[in-house]
């Protein structure tokens, strides 16, 4: 069993509910969405084939207990199924970052699902699968990326029509680097009083957006 990795690292969680916590990322290699904001174009070709086996042997010399696997879109490739099952196995508290047009339904129940819901201003909100929201847990986690105030008010309604807040336990709203203010995006949520967490990405702001941190 192989899959395709661009890159496995250990940092600090960056974003969603585990910020700050010491991670072993897992990136898989390719993606089937073109998001305008992208700021993983590099994961969309090439990589490395990687077995299972190697795969969890590089995970474990790290000794962190969480794990997060992320792309590109990593439900693209088939074995991410059984490499998020082979982590939960080895006792790690594992995450999906997912782009939200994926088929969700056959991930390990003990995943914390990490699913997107592309915004207009992506480009990408025809992609969106809405067949995914009734599938969500109360673990799993929704994240908006959102450049402009019509993409805030798209995810506001979202937000709203299908009770996200009640479905997940965190619901992310996120602002483009460099398109939306943060304290702008900041000031919409608490003028609204929205079940939301507002949440700037730490490696960007401790790293500038390095790869492999």
């Amino acid at each position: 069993m192989e899959l395709r990795l661009t890159e496995i690292f250990h940092s600090l969680q960056g974003e969603a509910r585990t910020v700050g916590r010491p991670t072993v990322f897992v990136r898989l290699t390719g993606c089937p969405q073109r998001c305008v904001w992208c700021d993983t174009e590099y994961a969309f070709s090439g990589g490395e084939k990687w077995t299972l086996e190697s795969i969890l042997a590089e995970v474990a010399q790290y000794g962190a207990g969480y794990i997060t696997v992320t792309g590109g879109e990593p439900l693209a490739q088939p074995n991410c199924l059984p490499l998020l099952t082979a982590l939960c196995d080895e006792g790690y508290e594992v995450s999906l970052e997912t782009g939200g047009a994926m088929d969700i339904s056959q991930v390990d129940e003990r995943v914390s699902v990490v699913m997107d819901l592309k915004a207009p201003g992506s480009a990408e909100q025809h992609n969106n699968r809405l067949e995914n929201i009734p599938l969500l847990r109360p673990h799993h986690q929704v994240k908006f990326v959102l450049a402009d105030r019509k993409d805030y008010d798209w995810a506001r309604f979202m937000l709203d029509q299908h009770q996200l807040a009640e479905r997940v336990a965190d619901v992310l709203f996120s602002p483009v680097q460099g398109q939306l203010a943060p304290g702008d995006l900041a000031d919409w949520i608490v003028a609204d009083r929205l079940p939301v967490r507002f949440q700037l990405q730490l490696h960007k702001l401790l790293w500038n957006d390095a790869r492999g941190r």
